[in-house]
């Protein structure tokens, strides 16, 4: 299919928005911040950029890279041909795959059909708007005129479901569970947490044994597997295993998952996890020195805690 660069005429006197609805070098400028208070055509806040790359095919549907999509959210992308040639797209922890030349793709946990397969084109993934508004789950707004993208904060479709019934409380049980391991001896899992103490943090890091990297729901994984205990591969999915438990309940071994803020309207997606190791501290991996060990009580994760949770 042939395509090519499409250029704004200086003479357009129409503004032309195409609101499109989901169930969510050149073309970005390092400097560029998303403008704060950028409206989507539905009068959604969102992050707005200017894309100058997008392209136009012989079927006139508009493409635009992926990754300034991305980052105008505040979300990681790791691109390679590592793991089955997925593309991985969130903060700590990967919430969105996608392959070039396949629909399919994963969105929030969920396998989503998009209209468009994205593409590769010069080295990046493009992707129509539409298929962005569909595999975001969210409103994307988008002037083929001027170039401006407008991203509405994506809606988790379970933030009614952690904020909104009795599911949510400490003490309640999430849907999926784990087989008891109440004899795992949470000081010798923390000891062995410990053990990983400055390993490189990389976004969508495979197996550990592969890469000898973690990200943070990698890590949480690897750990309780030692111990007998199976969790699901990303932070998202163990938000679903055991009980929660309230900040006075908490002991050595419970999980601690926390928000990604101004990411989602709800503030309730679970972005990060770590493990409390008591005294008020809890060990994961984030960035710079890759695992490490932070105060829960005062700081930065203090105030992005969403809530804690006991698997053993």
């Amino acid at each position: 299919m042939k395509r090519t660069v499409y250029k704004k005429s200086a003479a357009a006197a129409l503004l032309i928005a195409l609101s499109l609805t989901g169930s969510a070098c050149g073309y970005y400028q390092k400097d560029q911040k998303p403008k704060a208070n950028s409206i989507t055509p539905s009068g959604s806040f969102a992050g707005s950029y200017y894309e100058k790359a997008y392209v136009k095919d012989d079927h006139g549907k508009f493409w635009i890279p992926l990754k300034p999509a991305a980052a105008v959210l505040g979300y990681r992308m790791k691109d390679d041909t590592s793991s089955g040639g997925f593309a991985k797209i969130g903060y700590t922890d990967v919430m969105y795959m996608l392959k070039p030349n396949s629909a399919q793709v994963f969105s929030l946990g969920d396998k989503v059909t998009l209209p468009d397969a994205p593409i590769r084109r010069d080295g990046q993934i493009y992707i129509t708007p539409t298929s962005l508004s569909k595999l975001l789950q969210t409103e994307v707004g988008w002037n083929p005129t001027t170039g401006e993208i407008n991203i509405a904060a994506p809606t988790d479709k379970d933030a009614g479901i952690i904020n909104g019934n009795a599911s949510s409380g400490p003490g309640t049980t999430n849907t999926l569970r784990i087989q008891s391991a109440s004899n795992v001896d949470t000081g010798e899992l923390v000891a062995y947490a410990k053990k990983f103490l400055g390993v490189p943090y990389d976004f969508g890091a495979g197996s550990y044994e592969e890469t000898k990297k973690f990200d943070c729901s990698s890590f949480t994984r690897h750990v309780f597997r030692k111990f007998g205990v199976e969790l699901p591969r990303l932070a998202r999915d163990q938000d679903n295993v055991g009980r929660r438990v309230s900040r006075d309940e908490l002991k050595a071994g419970d999980l601690i998952f926390f928000t990604v803020p101004g990411r989602f309207e709800s503030d309730a997606v679970p972005g990060h996890v770590g493990i409390y190791i008591g005294n008020g501290k809890f060990i994961h991996t984030w960035g710079e020195p890759g695992v490490q060990i932070s105060e829960l009580d005062t700081g930065y994760w203090h105030n992005v805690i969403l809530h804690m949770q006991r698997v053993l």
